[in-house]
């Protein structure tokens, strides 16, 4: 009795943190001399579980007490302390009384279901420590941290990467046991680890896949695992360990959420600057126009650009080479280029730079103007409510100050509802197209960040049902709904506008002008704009006072009119980008600059006339 008592309380004592109690390895660290298994060859003796054993013995006893020798069961067990010797054979001993069976029986299963439920509590124990930290991680930005995460169940795979996680993990455990080893002044021990911290650091380097290792790696997992197991002797202390990882945690979330605000101070700060070839190929071309004669400046084909009956473009951009794929792209897909006209708007520093690069580099047979966005007389601060807020000092001083933080530590989330462009009359324009095109009858708004790959013909034949836009909705995912756009604490927005309303995408617009004037849009704008002025309804841009403008008056289009998220959605599916009319580079990703998505990039270069003198003059990369 004593001895089945000292069985099961070492069962319950050395359970294997590694992985399940099994009999082999209780016989090779807690044994003694007098357990013995019989009958069982090496294999079947290393599955054997604490389950299994308990089993067994009782089966063992069962059949003792109907005659069967002791010698057939697969297990006994003898006591040379209390026999003093073994026994020849098993005939020799008495059988147990029925009452004593019936008592050790009943031992064996008070034991047995005692064993299950600490196995059982210790399983639920797991279970619940692997999912509290899953949930942990969930509050970590994994597109920041990268795929890899040793609680995240989708790596949980056999054909991931597991020897560098596996080397992963044998570094952060390193780094757990060489502070304790130096807190425990285990010196030698601290050197140990962080020699061999610093030789898997050498060998997995920028790995990110186990192809990517040098061919020595599984040598230092090897003494790495030495080295590991070494301080799990000297210096295991769970709670120690515990909280050392939960400093690391700590720390490792304080380190995202920096690099998270960096990301976004420098993706704001991109955004804004102009690439050095595109202000190179501008000065070029903006010398180039001012030396060609006055008669040298004037487009062809004047005469299309009041005629109702031809596919009309609004383009407002002061990005020569941007425009320049914009229109490029629309006339090559173009079924009957003659038909097109395109109508371009820049600013005073650009004018002559966007003039000068369709003077020499005309569009087939279309037709283009271009414009400068001064010489509208009739828009003034007393008309648009955009540029009376301009003259405003607290405006001014919100968007152009000169003290303006650029640091990290002054909120760069915020960064981006401080971009002047918000502010610029080329996206306003958008607003006023009646009173720029006072004789067309329709107008495709087009922005410079999109290309065109399927003629756009069709979209001047489709019934917008008595609406004045036609658009693309966008609200497939709750963020693109008005509640995500719009200030719904404010009353006027509350009592006018649905929260759930769907809300659609700039970019790509079909505009009925008599429509447009019927209904007073620009009038509709000047409203919400004026109520605006303190940034009350609305953070930043044009697509909010479009929303507002155009509520119940847009019809929607289709979806593969016009596919989104190129500057921003790494995971758009290739087959729906090459269904699509018009792909629109919306985000900071702008193909033009250095950190675009070079997956997407292509899709817009490859309407780059890369030979031109300009353009090589320039240093373009392709």
């Amino acid at each position: 009795m004593h001895s089945a008592r000292w069985v099961i309380d070492s069962i319950v004592a050395s359970r294997d943190e590694l992985g399940p109690w099994s009999l082999d390895f209780f016989r090779r660290n807690h044994g003694s001399s007098s357990w013995q298994i019989d009958e069982l060859d090496n294999s079947v003796q290393s599955n054997v579980t604490a389950e299994d054993a308990i089993q067994a013995v009782a089966g063992a006893q069962l059949k003792t007490s109907h005659g069967t020798s002791e010698h057939d069961a697969s297990f006994h067990v003898s006591s040379s302390k209390d026999k003093g010797v073994k026994d020849e054979s098993a005939e020799n001993q008495l059988p147990d009384s029925p009452a004593k069976l019936a008592r050790r029986q009943l031992r064996e299963k008070r034991r047995e279901k005692r064993v299950k439920e600490l196995i059982q509590l210790d399983n639920e124990a797991l279970v619940k420590l692997e999912n509290a930290a899953i949930e942990r991680s969930k509050s970590v930005d994994n597109a920041i941290l990268g795929k890899y995460s040793i609680w995240r169940r989708d790596n949980e795979n056999e054909n991931s990467d597991s020897t560098v996680r596996l080397m992963r993990d044998q570094m952060i455990m390193a780094k757990v046991y060489s502070l304790i080893a130096k807190s425990k002044n285990s010196h030698k021990l601290y050197l140990e680890l962080l020699n061999r911290l610093k030789e898997s650091q050498r060998a997995l380097g920028e790995a990110n896949a186990d192809g990517d290792l040098p061919h020595n790696a599984p040598e230092k997992i090897k003494f790495m695992g030495q080295a590991l197991s070494k301080s799990r002797e000297e210096l295991y202390d769970c709670r120690a360990i515990t909280d050392r990882l939960r400093l690391m945690l700590q720390s490792a979330e304080e380190q995202v959420r920096g690099l998270k605000k960096q990301s976004t101070f420098l993706s704001q700060l991109a955004a804004k600057t102009i690439p050095n070839g595109i202000h190179c190929l501008s000065m070029h071309l903006t010398v180039a126009y001012h030396l060609l004669p006055p008669e040298k400046r004037i487009f062809p084909n004047s005469e299309n650009l009041e005629n109702p009956n031809l596919f009309h473009y609004a383009l407002f951009s002061d990005n020569v080479l941007a425009a320049s794929v914009v229109v490029n792209s629309t006339v090559m897909n173009a079924k009957e280029a003659e038909k097109h006209v395109f109508h371009l708007v820049t600013d005073k520093l650009n004018f002559g730079a966007m003039k000068m690069w369709f003077l020499l580099n005309p569009p087939g047979k279309a037709t283009i103007h271009v414009e400068n966005v001064d010489d509208f007389k009739w828009l003034t601060s007393s008309y648009c409510p955009v540029l009376r807020q301009l003259e405003s000092s607290a405006m001014r001083e919100y968007y152009f100050r000169a003290d303006q933080h650029t640091s990290l530590s002054a909120s760069s989330s915020n960064l981006k509802y401080r971009n002047p462009k918000y502010l610029s009359m080329l996206n306003h324009l958008r607003f006023y197209l009646p009173q720029i095109y006072p004789k067309l009858d329709k107008i495709l708004f087009l922005d410079d960040d999109i290309v065109v790959q399927k003629d756009l013909t069709r979209l001047w034949s489709i019934d917008l049902k008595g609406n004045v836009n036609g658009a693309v909705e966008t609200c497939g995912q709750s963020f693109h709904r008005f509640d995500k756009y719009l200030n719904f604490s404010n009353p006027h927005i509350a009592r006018n506008f649905d929260p759930n309303a769907c809300g659609w995408a700039y970019g790509m617009n079909i505009f009925d002008l008599k429509e447009w004037k019927k209904r007073d849009i620009t009038g509709i704008y000047h409203k919400w704009q004026n109520m605006n002025e303190d940034r009350v309804l609305w953070k930043l841009g044009t697509l909010p006072p479009g929303l507002l403008t155009f509520y119940k008056l847009t019809f929607p289009l289709d979806k593969s009119w016009h596919v989104l998220g190129l500057g921003y959605n790494p995971s758009i599916d290739r087959a729906e980008i090459d269904n699509a009319a018009v792909i629109h580079y919306n985000g900071n990703m702008k193909p033009w600059l250095e950190l675009a998505m070079t997956k997407y990039r292509s899709f817009w270069s490859k309407y780059i006339k890369h030979d031109h003198p300009h353009i090589r003059s320039c240093s373009f990369s392709q």
